[in-house]
């Protein structure tokens, strides 16, 4: 029995109940990815919490707290690594982090956390653990590796009994996936913690535009200061731009926009001359190796279109979805050809120095994707993508999606879907005011500036799904 078929029977036992998850918003909705299967357990665990049975209040950092000591207490009895079964092999493994967007609280004395852990060869795996028991008291009761290096083992399905069954992702539906077609709209929020501050603290925060495939309406702002906003010409983009004293050391921002996103396919835009993004960035530099590469790629291939299919599809290739070590997602192209590995950043820069050296341009963009399984809640960080540019029209691709989901690696070679929001364009982004490093890389989390000096602020993502629109 591989792991796939083990973790299935361990599970059959609710997947094969006739009970039907509810969902917040949408009762219709009869796909699923991750997250959906909190849905699923909460519909199971619906009898234990009609029973009247009281327990402690949890919290989604009690559940954390007992992730973390179930994981230090396994990589004790480890010797410094937490073990897991996984075909065939164990996995010695390291804790990454939590998930704290997924953390659950499912019904009284039954939990959900997903935890990311890497293998020493830099290898990641996103883990499944459901938990029994009280505050303090918490005890892992199953665990299940869903995802290899960003790339899922399964997806749910529900049958017309209501019932729900795993199906592996080759055999999935673009729904299933994550992707929706057409349009979105969602409430979008934007919230910032600021650091400790002794000196002088500068920021620029991501305003997105509208354009012709968004439309974004600043529904709530909330600053310990007065702002402005900025202006970066070459790409059209803006920003908010603040600065602080020490007394607003531990201030939160909170932003929110209401969000309009249609689904891209290939299209046309005069605003500028496709020539201007042949021109090299700082982290994705003109060089002898990128044109060997690209060329040697390209070899044979009738015409640019063609010759970008074989760039995206080398890209996937040669490419590894790891955010480990040091070095990965700056969107520096250079480390991306030598280490082979890096996230959806590393991926685009990669493949945009590429297909900048047998003449094709192609461009950067940077914002979220907003999850398709459910209508809201966390968002576990920012995505980027690419576009390129043959026979007068543009052509969205999205490598890494590509390359974490097989089944989509035709539709994102064309097309991004609505559920998603664009930050900011482009690459060496120049404000001014600017930060005393010089122009920003690319702009999706804040920019803070602290003493001169950039600085991490905290920041989450979250959304609510506008019903109506679906």
């Amino acid at each position: 029995m591989n792991t796939l078929q083990a973790s299935t029977h361990l599970r059959t036992s609710f997947i094969e109940s006739n009970i039907s998850p509810s969902f917040s918003g949408h009762g219709e909705r009869k796909s699923i990815g991750a997250w959906g299967i909190l849905c699923i357990l909460l519909a199971t665990f619906s009898e234990t919490a009609a029973s009247g049975k009281k327990s402690p209040d949890v919290v989604t950092a009690d559940i954390q707290v007992g992730i973390e000591k179930h994981i230090e207490e396994q990589a004790k009895l480890g010797h410094g690594y937490f073990k897991i079964p996984f075909e065939g092999k164990e996995l010695r493994l390291k804790l990454v982090r939590v998930h704290t967007e997924y953390l659950a609280h499912l019904a009284p004395g039954r939990h959900f956390a997903c935890v990311d852990l890497a293998s020493t060869n830099g290898h990641v795996y996103d883990v499944d653990f459901f938990l029994s028991g009280d505050v303090g008291e918490m005890e892992v009761t199953e665990t299940t590796v869903h995802k290899t290096n960003g790339q899922p083992l399964y997806v749910w399905k529900q049958k017309e009994d209501k019932t729900w069954f795993r199906l592996p992702t080759d055999d999935a539906t673009p729904d299933l996936l994550g992707v929706l077609k057409e349009e979105d709209e969602f409430d979008f929020f934007y919230q910032i913690t600021l650091p400790e501050m002794k000196d002088e603290g500068r920021i620029w925060i991501p305003y997105p535009i509208t354009d012709r495939f968004q439309s974004v309406e600043l529904k709530h702002i909330q600053t310990p200061v007065d702002y402005q906003i900025l202006e970066e010409k070459i790409n059209g983009n803006q920003a908010f731009y603040m600065v602080f004293n020490p007394e607003h050391s531990g201030k939160t921002i909170d932003i929110s926009y209401r969000v309009k996103h249609l689904e891209r396919g290939v299209y046309e835009d005069v605003s500028r001359d496709p020539n201007e993004f042949l021109a090299p960035n700082r982290l994705v530099p003109g060089l002898e190796t990128f044109d060997q590469i690209a060329e040697e790629v390209t070899k044979g291939k009738l015409g640019k279109l063609a010759q970008a299919r074989a760039l995206y599809d080398h890209t996937i290739d040669r490419m590894s979805y790891m955010k480990y070590g040091d070095g990965w997602g700056k969107g520096d192209a250079v480390y991306a050809c030598d280490a082979r590995t890096g996230n959806c950043t590393d991926f685009h820069s990669y493949f945009i120095a590429l297909a900048r050296s047998v003449d094709i341009p192609a461009r950067f963009a940077i914002g979220a994707s907003i999850p398709s399984a459910r209508n809201e809640g966390g968002i576990d960080g920012y995505h980027c993508w690419a576009e390129f540019y043959t026979d007068g029209k543009w052509w969205p691709v999205d490598i890494s999606e590509g390359d974490k989901c097989t089944a989509l690696s035709t539709y994102y070679f064309g097309h991004h879907p609505a559920n998603r929001i664009e930050f900011s364009r482009g690459r060496d982004l120049v404000f001014a005011p600017g930060p005393i490093s010089g122009p920003i890389n690319f702009l999706a989390y804040p920019v803070f500036e602290l003493g001169g000096k950039i600085t991490k602020a905290n920041v989450t993502f979250s959304f609510q799904r506008i019903i109506d629109s679906l």
